[in-house]
């Protein structure tokens, strides 16, 4: 620009300088291309991807941690004269997938979106042409997904080094239909394990403190509903259940124990950490329902306020 070209401007008007950067002439791709975008990228934050070495030794480590069992069935199992399958599909060694469920989502949620909260990037989400809860909704799916791939890739491992072993159709067979509950179960466990992990880590932007949250509400809930249901094996029992009432709702506290709850009552008959609920069934698949909706709430509130700011 001359100075010519400035004493011609008009006063009160600005002037465009054409600096040589090339234009995008291409399709612009929209919200759902957007969407996906997100959802794939914190996928990837999610194991480390993309990030330095340090951001990946804890979700490999968990997750080598979890298929361990499958691989030791598969050795038991293929060794001679050959045994039967160790670990239930719909149990999974539940203490330890419970244990590294409960490190994993208090390590990698606040990694999803605790750090875009510090960083106050959301107006920048949104000033795409995004709406508010497309955000939550990117991490929700992308967290579920993670959480998938740590609960069900174990299981089909352990699937698949059984049938090697099996002899004949029907052995394979009773395995898939063993399979497909396990993988139902584990679907309900990373959907409400996600859904809690987000929404707590959504309250602060300080990753510590996220993880803390997370993993002092998990940590408590499952202790204090083992010590309640301990305690209340010592209770009288009704002519018509198992259990003392007390230790059959006793799991009612911990999300983990309500998942194992509604598995039982939906059919499951692999020993779990409660006693079988009997018709106390009923109120471990409320318990679900709550949980599950209060966590989509508390993280839909919590971007809304986000956004609107």
């Amino acid at each position: 620009m001359t100075a010519d070209d400035a004493t011609a401007a008009p006063a009160g008007t600005g002037v465009i300088h054409d600096l040589g950067y090339r234009h995008y002439d291409g399709p612009r791709l929209g919200r759902a291309a957007i969407i996906r975008a997100l959802t794939w990228h914190s996928l990837r934050s999610a194991f480390g991807i993309g990030r330095g070495a340090k951001a990946k030794v804890v979700p490999i480590l968990l997750f080598g941690l979890m298929c361990l069992p499958a691989v030791v069935n598969a050795i038991v199992v293929a060794t001679p004269p050959g045994h039967a399958r160790v670990v239930d599909y719909d149990t999974y060694v539940y203490r330890l997938r419970a244990l590294i469920m409960l490190i994993f989502v208090a390590a990698q949620a606040p990694e999803l979106v605790s750090r875009d909260l510090r960083s106050h990037v959301l107006p920048l989400y949104l000033s795409r042409p995004m709406r508010r809860l497309d955000y939550p909704l990117a991490k929700l799916a992308a967290f579920t997904a993670a959480c998938l791939l740590v609960i069900e890739i174990p299981l089909i491992l352990l699937y698949l080094g059984t049938i090697i072993s099996a002899s004949g159709g029907s052995a394979v067979w009773a395995e898939t239909r063993a399979l497909v509950p396990g993988l139902l179960v584990g679907a309900a466990w990373a959907l409400l394990l996600a859904a809690i992990g987000l929404a707590l880590a959504s309250l602060t932007g300080r990753r510590a403190y996220a993880t803390g949250v997370i993993a002092i509400y998990l940590f408590l809930t499952w202790t204090l509903t083992s010590i309640l249901v301990a305690i209340a094996q010592h209770g009288p029992i009704a002519p018509d259940a198992s259990a003392p009432l007390g230790a059959r709702l006793g799991g009612l506290i911990s999300p983990f124990t309500v998942l194992d709850g509604a598995r039982q009552w939906l059919g499951g008959t692999s020993p779990g950490p409660i006693p079988p609920p009997g018709s106390a069934g009923p109120w471990y698949g409320v318990m679900f329902v709550v949980l599950l909706a209060a966590s989509l709430a508390g993280l839909a509130a919590r971007y809304r306020k986000v956004g609107a700011a």
